[in-house]
């Protein structure tokens, strides 16, 4: 099959997006890239949201578009249900919210890197993200991380949301075999998790390609201000982190067989980080090379790790 012929998946949740989703629809059509299935699962809309997906079924001219209902138990199972369902084959495939709007070149952004590397490797490309008000006015930008993605940054940090995420068919192949053993906190943080752990490759662009729509209960944390930085600090050392962990820690440990080598040695030291006394989790923390992405993060990881919060 030629580069021109491989076909894309967009997987996108849904639940009462009837105010946004046409002009996120828009942008996915306005995608330069020719061979687009679109795959949209609905967790229950009463909105409306449904109608509009289904008159944008007879004119979505790039492929198939798919509306199928999800299982009603939150947005982390509506995505897992798309990412172990059979049915949808691809390339490649891409995460997407209802109530963003992409950029034309986001498809073509990551397609450019993943032509670049090895096809048989698990590859996850993701990107910073611009963040816009509910009326769409851009209000800032979401962090710029400067680190490179790793196992031993996906074990405490989230570094970027799913709708920038696409994956390749190898990693999608390997992430619906994690997903079908266990559930997961979201999406974006599971496929960081599986891809870099089993010695896949992650790219962060760090041009925003997606415009996040933020609702106002959510201002307050969407932007890169000192304000927001203390906010996550926190919340890291309140410990509203460590439920995260654990789930996420209980879903490596059902999928070990498959971790790379180095992978498996880094997590039990970070297992072992968490027990004990504050000298012996320091020194099974800094042992793992486990970080966040900047230096005050991984400072308040390892005073999170002391007071026994992670």
């Amino acid at each position: 099959m030629g580069k021109l012929d491989q076909r894309i998946a967009i997987l996108m949740g849904t639940k009462d997006g009837a105010a946004f989703i046409d002009e996120q629809l828009a942008s996915l059509l306005a995608q330069s890239q020719p061979l687009i299935d679109l795959w949209i699962s609905d967790d229950g809309s009463a909105d409306g949201t449904t109608a509009i997906v289904k008159a944008w079924q007879a004119r979505w001219p790039k492929g198939r578009l798919t509306l199928v209902d999800g299982p009603r138990q939150g947005f982390a199972a509506n995505f897992r249900s798309m990412i172990i369902d059979p049915r949808i084959d691809a390339d490649y495939y891409a995460f997407c919210d209802q109530d963003d709007i992409w950029e034309p070149d986001r498809l073509d952004t990551a397609l450019r890197w993943m032509r670049t590397r090895d096809a048989d490797m698990p590859l996850m490309f993701c990107s910073r993200t611009a963040t816009i008000s509910k009326s769409g006015r851009v209000i800032g930008c979401s962090p710029l991380f400067q680190r490179p993605p790793s196992f031993r940054n996906a074990l405490v940090q989230s570094i970027a949301g799913g709708n920038t995420i696409m994956i390749n068919r190898a990693a999608r192949q390997l992430l619906a075999r994690a997903s079908v053993r266990t559930q997961f906190v979201s999406h974006d943080w599971w496929a960081y998790l599986i891809v870099t752990a089993s010695g896949g490759v992650v790219h962060y662009d760090p041009r925003p390609l997606v415009r996040y729509r933020q609702h106002e209960r959510n201002l307050v944390g969407a932007n890169v201000s000192w304000k927001a930085r203390i906010s996550r600090l926190g919340r890291l050392l309140k410990g509203e982190f460590a439920s995260w962990t654990d789930d996420n820690l209980s879903g490596l440990a059902v999928n070990r067989d498959l971790l790379a080598a180095d992978s498996a040695v880094c997590l039990d030291l970070f297992m072992e980080s968490r027990k004990g006394g504050p000298l012996r989790r320091l020194s099974y923390l800094r042992r793992s090379g486990v970080y966040r992405q900047t230096l005050s993060g991984t400072l308040g990881l390892y005073l999170a790790i002391i007071w026994g919060r992670v």
